[in-house]
């Protein structure tokens, strides 16, 4: 084979390999957004069937992002949130305790909207990732601020008294959750800003 035979070659096998990162990288997003909104339900239906399902399901996406971590030979895993960043099954665990019934309707409200915000912030992430899309940075950094409104706003609420102070202290850790994974989906987004050339 030529040298430029090789160097072909050699291109071809790159781009497959950052095709298959891609496609695995949206999927493991796809996964906790979806993951996400599944657990918010789950907790304010006190859906006990879907938690459990939910948690059993945490195994995916440690496969998962093994997959990704030896794709990128580990150069991507020191600049990406770590798996157990990503799980939603922390949410998930507290909708198997059946706290639904003691929350406030303020309480509720607010875990919605987190639940909420956390979806599209992590749909966008993945999509941005898709698509190189540097502006997403941006707008999800906007909702980030939202979510970072709503998690203040909820441990007011859970500080008031109105809830016992077991249930409350779950539902900090919850809010906590909530609020971490909306930085992630600020930090891919910000990765994604930079691999497309722009400052950070």
């Amino acid at each position: 084979m030529t040298v430029a035979g090789r160097g072909e070659e050699l291109r071809q096998e790159y781009h497959h390999h950052l095709e298959e990162i891609h496609g695995k990288v949206v999927q493991l997003f796809a996964l906790v957004g979806e993951g996400l909104a599944a657990a918010t339900a789950a907790i304010l239906a006190e859906d006990r069937e879907i938690a459990r399902a939910l948690v059993e399901r945490d195994d995916l996406i440690d496969s998962l992002y093994r997959d990704v971590e030896q794709l990128v030979n580990h150069e991507m895993a020191r600049q990406a949130p770590v798996a157990t960043d990503l799980r939603f099954e922390h949410i998930a665990r507290r909708a198997v305790r059946g706290l639904g019934e003691e929350l406030t309707p303020r309480t509720r409200g607010l875990i919605e909207q987190m639940g909420e915000v956390g979806v599209d912030m992590w749909r966008e992430a993945a999509d941005a990732w898709y698509e190189h899309d540097a502006g997403a940075y941006v707008r999800i950094r906007d909702r980030d601020d939202e979510m970072d409104d709503l998690h203040t706003n909820l441990m007011s609420e859970l500080a008031s008294g109105k809830t016992s102070l077991p249930v409350a202290m779950d539902m900090a850790l919850v809010a906590r959750f909530y609020e971490r994974l909306g930085d992630h989906a600020v930090n891919i987004t910000q990765r994604v800003r930079y691999l497309a050339g722009f400052d950070t």
